[in-house]
């Protein structure tokens, strides 16, 4: 029976998805649901007119079944919904709901004397209401019209018809009024179940997307954060290597000074010390202590410079600062990168800005602008200027222009180069995320614009627009959101 059920598309495979289903079924707009049932109670206890036109001597009894019935079982029934713990048997109430009245109804027919002449009709409202205001699902519905055809059947067989024939007719109209219910409540079910299907499937569809996604966000946080900690690296790296330098003049100097010093100090113990012998250890000192004091301070500037920064892109905290010392700051923690690879730094800062923003973000942008430019815009190895200019627009906005003289951005390229993932040298190890954080950064953190332009063979320029003052602090400054839509970055403006 369940094959035939699932064959016909009355049933699902799944038992876990056929709950699902008549749960869903039956407790559709309950409240509905319950206002039907009492309409149907107070339509079956308002027939006791009829009952009374045809029957006046028996329309008493007639009207105390009906009354009896919509008391014991057809308010209890509609009530008992309400209570959450009956729900899950709501079929099972619908079908007492509607046998009961439906058998009792052949037994007021059987005391009215002209009854089962006119008891068609009765039933055939009956089967309406059933059918149309009830959801119940075929095999219940099959249930009921056995049970109260049979009683139907039972009860006229002890009735007399007043005209030839009208058994025939009365069963002949009752068996088409269930033929038409059955199929109507069939059809009905079965699309129920098509909707339940393609609901059930976009839902999982729906989940599967949402936990892909979930994935996704993950492993681009991953990997964007990866991508931070490299550029920070190469930081790193290139304040190592400018610091080796002081530090190691600093400790050859005070090698040389504590070699002079104990040579003095020899010459003072053997009382063997002549004037020019002092002069000239004092001056070797004195030099000494001048080329370490030069050294170290310049390492101490370097330490400072990349601590601030450092410093700045970890904790992501907003406050105000002075533009020109602390870009200064940022821009030597990038020089002995730079400077390495042979490259010229040219900055230009108006004095007296003061911007209240995210530093950190501010340095990740410069930082990453500057990275692209040396791995993208010399890919031969040559050395360039990079040129960063910074100026006020109107009374509360900020300008950065940075610009190179690199090889460009090819045009076909120019509205995807902040798209996540897109690089041009995948094969030399690049991901692609760097000017997607930059885009990210400014648009999120900073509430400002990036542009692009550029032509091939002439360099690239972004021009970033920024308020000097946060009109609001976003939601997470620290992890700029990774899904930038499609159409917000083909906003961006672009020129060649």
């Amino acid at each position: 029976m369940r094959k035939l059920l699932y064959r016909l598309g009355l049933s699902f495979e799944d038992p876990a998805d056929e709950r699902a289903f008549v749960a869903r079924f039956t407790l559709d707009d309950l409240g509905r649901t319950q206002a039907a049932m009492l309409l149907g109670a107070f339509v079956y206890c308002a027939f006791a007119v009829w009952d009374w036109i045809l029957d006046p001597a028996q329309w008493r009894a007639t009207l105390a079944l009906r009354l009896a019935v919509a008391a014991a079982v057809l308010l209890p029934a509609t009530a008992a919904l309400s209570w959450r713990g009956a729900r899950r048997r709501a079929e099972a109430i619908y079908l007492v709901y509607c046998v009961v009245p439906g058998c009792v109804l052949s037994l007021i027919y059987l005391l009215l004397k002209p009854g089962f002449d006119h008891a068609a009709a009765g039933m055939i409202i009956v089967i309406l209401f059933v059918s149309t205001l009830l959801p119940l699902r075929l095999p219940s519905l099959a249930v009921f019209c056995g049970l109260t055809w049979a009683c139907f059947a039972l009860c006229e067989s002890f009735a007399v018809h007043e005209r030839a024939g009208m058994r025939f007719v009365n069963n002949f109209e009752i068996g088409m009024a269930y033929a038409l219910s059955l199929y109507a409540v069939g059809a009905r079910e079965i699309r129920a179940r098509r909707q339940f299907r393609t609901e059930e499937a976009l839902r999982r569809e729906k989940e599967r997307s949402e936990a892909a996604f979930a994935d996704l966000r993950r492993a681009q946080a991953h990997l964007v954060q990866a991508e931070k900690l490299a550029s920070l690296g190469q930081l790193v790296a290139g304040v190592a290597h400018e610091i080796n330098t002081p530090i190691g003049l600093a400790l050859t100097t005070s090698t040389a000074a504590e070699g002079d010093l104990k040579q003095l100090l020899r010459a003072v113990e053997t009382g063997q010390v002549r004037r020019s012998d002092l002069t000239n250890g004092l001056a070797r000192l004195s030099e000494g202590m001048r080329l370490l004091f030069a050294n170290l301070t310049r390492a101490a500037d370097l330490v400072h410079s990349f601590k601030q920064v450092a410093v700045d892109q970890a904790n992501e905290e907003r406050r105000r600062f002075e533009l020109r010392g602390w870009l200064m700051e940022v821009m030597s923690t990038l020089g002995p990168l730079l400077r390495r690879k042979g490259h010229e730094v040219r900055v230009s800062c108006e004095s007296g800005i003061v911007l209240d923003t995210y530093p950190g973000a501010l340095a990740q942008v410069i930082s990453n602008l500057a990275l692209n430019a040396v791995i993208h815009g010399y890919p031969d190895g040559r050395s360039g200027v990079l040129d960063l200019t910074v100026s006020r627009v109107g009374e509360d906005r900020l300008c950065i222009v940075f610009a190179d003289d690199g090889i460009g951005v090819a045009p076909e390229n120019l509205r995807k180069v902040f798209d996540p993932f897109f690089t041009t040298r995948r094969d030399k190890g690049s991901t692609g995320l760097g000017l997607h954080i930059v885009f990210n950064l400014v648009a999120a953190s900073l509430q400002g614009q990036i542009a692009l332009s550029s032509d091939v063979g002439a360099g690239a320029r972004f021009v970033i627009t920024l308020p000097l003052s946060l009109s609001r602090a976003p939601a997470d400054a620290a992890a700029p959101d990774l899904a930038v839509s499609a159409r917000a970055r083909a906003d961006i403006a672009t020129s060649a």
